[in-house]
């Protein structure tokens, strides 16, 4: 069995007693790697410190997520274009749009959007999108950089299929998780629609865990659920649905 989470904040405060057995579960649900984006300036060394200690295995992005985009996010953005460009990164991340919350700096969202994905150009690496509540505008901002050769996954992907097949069009993947196992999370119209060569697996732990384990802390191991969700919804294998998305998630990524 072969699983890869591509989205995972690992490192933050809910991992900070048991992380050496929330990575040992992992591999012993078959994870083989857990991909980890950035949140801020403030998550950096955690993140970066579990890279360290799990070299390979806990493999970080660097991005500034949309929810920590205020008045002053130029000189935020300042540290991540330095980071990136001492390499180490396997993308630019988490980076997005988010109407859910609060959309008092959305129009300062869209130009750390834009910004973001010039790095990732200079850098050849691809975008993790955050996109909750705003997934049209987020295609919009897109797609003159898909023009320009710039590919990645809108993460957390709960759209529909027009959505989908918009996002796919653009040579993005489409990044699904514990939604995708909720009983009314809408996906089963994607999942059976799409072909598991736009489909990545992801946690986004410690959010979001996938039924049976929903309300609770998510983790790596948990993909594993969402692997299996996504093998009844098409009657295969589950091996196949880890083996495939996974290799999506390698063909992506830029391993440091």
């Amino acid at each position: 069995m072969i699983l890869i989470d591509s989205h995972a904040h690992i490192y933050t405060k809910e991992f900070k007693e048991d992380i050496e057995e929330v990575i040992s579960r992992a591999k012993d649900a078959g994870v083989e790697c857990i991909y980890m984006p950035n949140i801020d300036h403030e998550s950096i060394e955690d993140m970066m410190n579990l890279a360290d200690k799990y070299p390979g295995y806990c493999v970080p992005m660097m991005g500034l997520h949309p929810c920590s985009v205020e008045k002053d996010f130029e000189k935020h953005l300042y540290e991540v274009e330095d980071l990136l460009g001492k390499g180490h990164f396997c993308a630019v991340g988490e980076m997005g749009t988010d109407l859910y919350w609060d959309k008092t700096y959305f129009e300062q969202q869209q130009e750390a959007f834009k910004i973001q994905c010039e790095l990732a150009l200079k850098h050849n690496l691809p975008i993790v999108i955050h996109c909750r509540e705003s997934i049209d505008e987020t295609i919009d901002l897109v797609r003159p950089y898909s023009n320009r050769g710039l590919t990645g996954v809108f993460h957390c992907f709960t759209g529909d299929i027009k959505q989908a097949e918009e996002i796919i069009a653009l040579n993005f993947k489409l990044g699904l998780g514990g939604v995708a196992t909720f009983k009314k999370g809408g996906l089963e119209p994607v999942i059976e629609k799409v072909s598991l060569e736009h489909i990545m697996l992801e946690t986004d732990s410690p959010y979001l865990a996938p039924t049976p384990n929903r309300g609770k802390r998510n983790e790596p191991a948990y993909v594993k659920l969402v692997c299996e969700k996504i093998a009844s919804v098409l009657n295969k294998e589950v091996e196949e649905i880890g083996e495939i998305t996974s290799q999506n998630s390698k063909t992506l990524f830029i391993n440091p």
